[in-house]
């Protein structure tokens, strides 16, 4: 083996965590550290116990506190000098998809069907195109994270003292985020929460699976009736008031409306026949963010739904609101 060899094999780390990182799981945090490696194997190596904190073993749900030492195993990144190559088109689109920006913080319109990180197969996700689009930025980062088919609401920090204030925001639920969801048949109530505990489980492919569990941790949804399309379908306003993966998927399966275009959760029947209708996605959008910013600022930022509903199955079904 030659040195230039050696040199080039994945070695060790030992990385302290910043105060301004203090709160992030560890998962997340392997994806920024591990940038290029596929999620499934940043779980495994959690799962082998070859990522230790403070020479503990983690969970992948385990929060970081400032000045833990996280030792990282050899793994093999994607080579960094050679970035995909995103297309001027669609930077242009993403370009006119922002909904707020300043020198602190950036608000998108994520586009469903994009991924907001690469990884699993996928090369580059949003994070990676808006550094393309900002290639002058010394820092961004997701500061949240939404469904790769779930477009809406997405913030960027561009400084990491706004990503370190809204994280504290999301850990004292002091951020508000509100979805659209198009969900299956005739929502009776206009106003119904939904307070069932969810349960996650972990395939061995890395695949997220969630379901109503007594065991699972406590998740409460308030959903408000939008507009109804006769007996066909509901467009539901849905408030997380906990923030647990697939929450508001998994609680309108729950109530006995799945949410239209879900391939996981969802009614395949149902999801067969609104492709008929022309819709082909998952219909669920963040369509509204708050937050305080460090100012004092409320910030309150609105997305709308990138196709029109009310068009889309006019000559279907009668739209009521009764």
């Amino acid at each position: 083996m030659t040195n230039s060899d050696a040199k080039s094999r994945p070695q060790v780390r030992y990385v302290t965590v910043e105060p301004e990182q203090e709160g992030q799981r560890i998962d997340n945090f392997l994806r920024t550290q591990l940038k290029g490696v596929p999620k499934t194997l940043i779980y495994r190596v959690l799962r082998k116990g070859e990522i230790r904190v403070n020479k503990k073993r983690a969970k992948p749900d385990y929060k970081l506190v400032s000045g833990d030492e996280v030792r990282i195993p050899p793994v093999r990144v994607s080579e960094p000098n050679t970035p995909e190559i995103i297309g001027r088109g669609f930077l242009d689109r993403l370009e006119s998809a922002i909904l707020y920006e300043t020198d602190a913080l950036m608000v998108i319109n994520k586009p469903s069907g994009l991924a907001v990180h690469g990884g699993s197969g996928i090369t580059s996700g949003l994070i990676e195109a808006v550094r393309q689009m900002r290639p002058d930025a010394r820092f961004l980062e997701l500061v949240h994270r939404i469904d790769r088919d779930t477009s809406g609401c997405l913030m960027i920090a561009k400084k990491r003292s706004m990503l370190r204030h809204l994280h504290e925001g999301l850990r004292e639920r002091q951020i508000k985020k509100v979805y659209q969801a198009l969900v299956v048949g005739r929502w009776e109530k206009r106003q119904q929460r939904v307070d069932a505990p969810l349960l996650r489980n972990e395939l061995q492919s890395g695949e997220r699976m969630v379901r109503v569990d007594n065991s699972g941790k406590s998740s409460i949804t308030d959903f408000r009736l939008l507009r109804r399309f006769g007996d066909l379908a509901t467009l539901v306003e849905a408030s997380p008031l906990t923030g647990r993966t697939h929450q508001i998927r998994v609680h309108c399966q729950f109530a006995g409306h799945p949410i239209i275009g879900d391939t996981k959760y969802g009614d395949e029947r149902m999801n067969q026949q609104m492709k008929a209708y022309g819709i082909h996605r998952l219909m669920l959008h963040a369509a509204e963010i708050r937050a305080r910013l460090p100012d004092g600022e409320m910030l309150v930022v609105k997305a709308e739904l990138d196709m029109d509903l009310a068009t889309l199955l006019a000559d279907h079904v009668s739209d009521t609101t009764s």
